[in-house]
């Protein structure tokens, strides 16, 4: 399967192959159509149907669990946890409830001709690899028919990690294959999906700044607030702009369905254990939720305090953008009205800030040599981070329309403030400085669902819709120079994505979007790099148009549990760091700037396994783009954008075996390499800030009883050393060899009671001295800094 896509400013050209590769796939769609009406007479006789309630042992709703019944029927608890499967041949049957995280249940039915029966389970905990729904396709499904790898995290999962380290960059980045580990800092830089870089949504809303990455995007709400975490991974056609390693999506919280009123309350310690002085953080976190007859609400806030952070000998580690004497503050409003059986109209809005206020500053070391330390001093510079970030959300959903269709539509606004570290002297612009990046979006997303019927042959749905989007996006410094002119870009894409369940066991999926973009940028002055406006360059603005069609196709095969394999291809388009471009224009017209867009090509294959109580899944991929965005150093410490061809692969494996009710293990291996090709034929390896070291994960889980539970994870990163010093002597930024670092981390859960419980964690149990991997690959001086110390997180819950 091969495909070729050529995008250019105002083009958007599908080679023959392409065409052909459509052509097909919508004929067997057509083919497979065709026969339906000879069935009808067999689809209207007399059926039969089965409702109930799903819930945990605490008698809480599961949504989104899987609900089968033998004979090929499925559908999926809504979000209070109810099901209804209609159209079921009369007689005796096998129902089946899966949810991740949960043990599978199932029961023996009897069914009857015309009549619905009742059937509702409990769901006790178990293993972690499972079925659940995701919204890979903009439609939540089971993990079973998407044809592309998924890695999920439910809010138990999440929690466990909290209590490790409660910045979600460094839970993704010990738990989700592909994704590089966390840089400790308060930025996600060189943290890829599968080598590319990843869309990071909450609820949909699109956090990444792909005009200007400024590599804050994952760090973008806490915890507390998060539902789950689904990674989906691979170019995706379905999102959009800067999807080209994959997606992120922060499910935020659920009202309480089954009371008027009820909340969670959490307090808690952290700090060095080895090392105390001056370690100590605290946490606080309130929420409220409930339904009180239409009206539903969940309300959260939480600040969290990070006291000095040490390394395991006892040194600050006192980098810019770290998260030591870090304060985070988040609020989160979900307001939802059920207007009937049929429709709900939801409201959210999240804050975000989280900033370093640091009594320490960076005391230069020498890279392999000695690590940069934190003494006691003032920074010049405002606080870095993120100073805030803005998410409101305001949706309807009904699923009444007419033809069975459903319609989700959304409307949403991010305002996003990022704040780079101050720097005595510039390596861009002349003198000292700090840069801040603004993005503002707005946009619509509108999704409609329509079944229908093949008869014998199975059932398909088409989702189509229409993504609108407005992100304007700069970089100035906070003294008023313009690093990066005003970006303004429109982005109106429909697409439309058919999914056909072909003989009830082949999952047959392809999807189209069109792009259509342009930004508009003012006349401007690039940055000057010497006194009196030196090296400065008056650039004419104008509109930069961008036009592509991006397609994906995919078939899963998932009658036997012990192999549901599957194949995939799909596109991502992207308008990758225009910003990087625009600020080291050497022209005085756009035209004669390089934007093109890049337009990746994935293909994957893999393959799920389910044996007894053993999980296995496994995955191949190739990503290929004919544009690049690796950055290289110039030659004076500073990253520009090269744009050679890429071609990046890679494969994942995890496994999980419920050994017995009390003890579970499981584990991943992730690896991936990449490489661009220059100009002379040359392939050269992509660096570190692309490509990530080969990453091994595992936990050993003990549950004695009820009350008590408690895992012992490790997390293991391999060598990396593709890249020979240069003429100077030194190392280029971001290719720097990588060591091997082995870290182990705990988790123990105790409930006192139904309503109080406590989680201890301990980050670096044995107190390991290490470099991480971006201090290591990154080669400078100011950011060879060790990681954290053993680090211990407690926390008390009381849930009301």
């Amino acid at each position: 399967m091969h495909m070729v896509i050529k995008a250019v400013p105002g083009k958007g050209r599908l080679q023959p192959v392409g065409y052909l590769f459509c052509f097909l796939i919508f004929l067997i769609a057509a083919f497979l159509i065709t026969p339906a009406s000879t069935f009808a007479q067999e689809q209207a006789s007399p059926k039969a149907a089965v409702t109930g309630l799903v819930t945990d042992a605490d008698g809480h709703p599961l949504g989104y669990a899987t609900i089968k019944v033998s004979g090929g029927k499925s559908s999926q608890t809504d979000e209070q946890g109810k099901y209804l499967i209609k159209g079921i041949i009369a007689g005796n049957h096998r129902v089946e409830v899966i949810s991740v995280g949960y043990q599978t249940a199932s029961k023996e039915v009897q069914f009857f001709a015309d009549s619905t029966v009742e059937a509702s389970f409990v769901l006790q905990s178990g293993s972690a690899l499972s079925e659940v729904v995701v919204t890979a396709g903009r439609k939540a499904e089971s993990i079973k028919e998407v044809p592309s790898s998924v890695s999920i995290l439910n809010a138990r999962q999440v929690k466990e990690q909290l209590n490790i380290n409660p910045s979600v960059a460094a839970i993704l980045g010990n738990t989700i294959p592909g994704l590089g580990t966390a840089t400790n800092k308060a930025t996600n830089s060189g943290q890829t999906l599968r080598g590319r870089q990843v869309l990071v949504l909450i609820d949909g809303i699109p956090q990444s700044t792909p005009l200007m990455n400024g590599s804050r995007d994952i760090r973008t709400l806490d915890p507390a607030v998060i539902e789950r975490i689904e990674v989906i991974k691979g170019a995706t056609s379905i999102y959009g702009n800067g999807s080209a390693g994959g997606i992120i999506n922060f499910i935020t919280k659920k009202p309480a369905a089954d009371q008027i009123f009820s909340g969670t309350s959490s307090v808690g310690l952290s700090g060095n254990v080895a090392h105390p002085k001056n370690t100590l953080g605290y946490r606080f976190s309130q929420t409220f939720s409930g339904t009180i007859n239409r009206f539903s609400y969940v309300v959260n806030g939480t600040y969290n305090y990070t006291g000095v952070q040490r390394d395991a000998k006892g040194n600050v580690n006192a980098q810019p953008d770290g998260l030591g004497e870090n304060a985070l503050y988040n609020a989160f409003v979900k307001l939802g009205y059920h207007v009937n059986e049929n429709s709900d109209i939801t409201a959210s809005y999240n804050l975000f800030r989280s900033t370093q206020n640091s009594d320490y500053i960076n005391s230069v070391g020498k890279y392999g040599v000695n690590p940069s330390v934190g003494v006691k001093g003032d920074d010049p510079g405002e606080p870095a981070g993120t100073p805030y970030n803005h998410n409101v959300l305001v949706s309807y959903h009904n699923k009444a329309l007419p033809l069975n269709s459903a319609l989700d539509i959304s409307a949403y606004y991010n305002g996003f403030i990022s704040m780079n570290r101050y720097v005595a002297q510039g390596t861009a612009w002349y003198g000292p400085g700090q840069t801040k990046i603004q993005s503002f979006k707005k946009g619509v997303r509108l999704t409609l669902n329509t079944p229908w019927k093949m008869g014998a042959w199975g059932d398909g749905e088409l989702t189509y819709g229409l993504d609108l989007l407005n992100d304007r996006t700069n970089q100035i410094l906070t003294d008023g120079r313009v690093y990066i002119p005003d970006m303004n870009m429109v982005n109106l894409a429909p697409y439309a994505q058919m999914k056909m369940d072909l003989l009830t066991n082949f999952i047959l999926k392809a999807g189209i979007r069109y792009e259509n973009a342009d930004v508009k940028v003012k006349d401007y002055n690039t940055i000057a790099r010497g006194p009196n406006n030196q090296g400065s360059i008056a650039v004419t603005g104008g509109k930069i148009p961008y036009n592509a069609t991006t397609f994906n196709a995919g078939l899963r095969y998932n009658k036997f549990e012990l192999f549901n394999p599957f194949v995939s291809f799909s596109q991502g388009f992207a308008i990758n760091e225009l910003g990087r471009i625009l600020r080291s224009a050497t022209s005085n017209t756009l035209e004669s700037i390089t934007t093109d867009p890049i337009i990746t090509n994935n293909y994957e294959a893999g393959f799920s396994s389910t044996l007894g109580k053993l999980n296995v899944t496994a995955s191949y991929y190739i990503s290929k783009s004919n544009l690049g965005a690796n950055l290289v150093d110039n030659g004076n410490g500073v990253l520009v954008a090269q744009r050679e061809p890429e071609n990046i692969h890679g494969y994942e494996i995890t496994a999980d075996w419920l050994l017995s009710q009390q003890w579970t293990i499981g584990g991943s291996y992730a690896y991936v390499e990449g490489k661009s090709k220059q100009a002379n034929g040359t392939n050269v390896y992509l660096n570190g800030l692309r490509i990530a070291p080969p990453k091994a994960t595992g936990y050993l889980g003990y549950r004695p009883s009820q009350l008590l539970d408690m895992k012992l994870f490790w997390v293991h990163t391999s060598s990396r050393d593709r890249f020979d010093v240069r003429s100077n002597g030194l190392y280029a930024n971001s290719e720097g060899p990588v060591k091997s670092i082995n870290l182990f981390n705990l988790v123990a859960n105790y409930k006192f009671n139904s309503k109080l419980s406590a989680g201890l964690g301990v980050e670096n149990l044995f107190n390991n001295s290490y470099y991480p991997v971006v201090s290591q690959y990154r080669a400078i001086d100011a950011e060879y800094v060790r990681g954290n110390g053993t680090t211990m997180n407690l926390n008390f819950y009381y849930n009301f």
